[in-house]
């Protein structure tokens, strides 16, 4: 338990997630996750709540979207990362964020709510990952019918995050 630097190989990701793992830069993935956060926090945090329902086009993501599909990721990666890490093989099911964007109903809360929500998933998600003892780290499981990794998991949560801070910065103003 501790520090986890290796990353994934290819074999222990499926290529969608490439762009993610390559936006992690090298260090501690245990401290990436932990720190990383914070300033993706600090601007959320300032965003005030009337613009929450901004999207900078139509048919994409609003702010509070954008924010309830990163919790919703977060969520399903850490679960996957602790299913292959207790050593279980029974493969994983896909899961499509767009059909579950609307069905969050994530315009119906406060952008204070969706905000604390991603900051408490975080927390849960570093004390996962900070608790995994190093033989847990590289076990491969299958998800959406491609093999995974617990070290890919981590870096795909860690580079999510970033890309959606830098769509936020980007096309969001943030």
């Amino acid at each position: 338990m501790g520090a986890y630097t290796l990353r994934p190989t290819t074999d222990e990701h499926a290529a969608f997630f490439a762009g993610y793992i390559g936006r992690v830069p090298a260090g501690d993935l245990v401290t990436i996750l932990k720190t990383q956060i914070t300033e993706t926090l600090a601007r959320l945090r300032a965003v005030p709540d009337a613009r929450g329902d901004y999207a900078y086009a139509p048919d994409k993501w609003t702010i509070r979207e954008v924010i309830g599909h990163m919790s919703d990721v977060e969520r399903v990666m850490s679960y996957r990362a602790l299913w292959f890490a207790r050593g279980d093989a029974t493969p994983l099911p896909a899961f499509d964020e767009n059909a579950w964007a609307p069905e969050g109903r994530f315009g119906e809360r406060s952008l204070g709510s969706l905000v604390e929500e991603l900051a408490a998933l975080r927390t849960s998600t570093v004390a996962l990952f900070d608790g995994l003892p190093e033989l847990a780290w590289t076990r491969i499981g299958r998800a959406s019918g491609n093999p995974l990794s617990v070290r890919a998991i981590a870096c795909i949560i860690a580079g999510h995050e970033r890309h959606h801070r830098e769509i936020l910065h980007a096309r969001y103003g943030l």
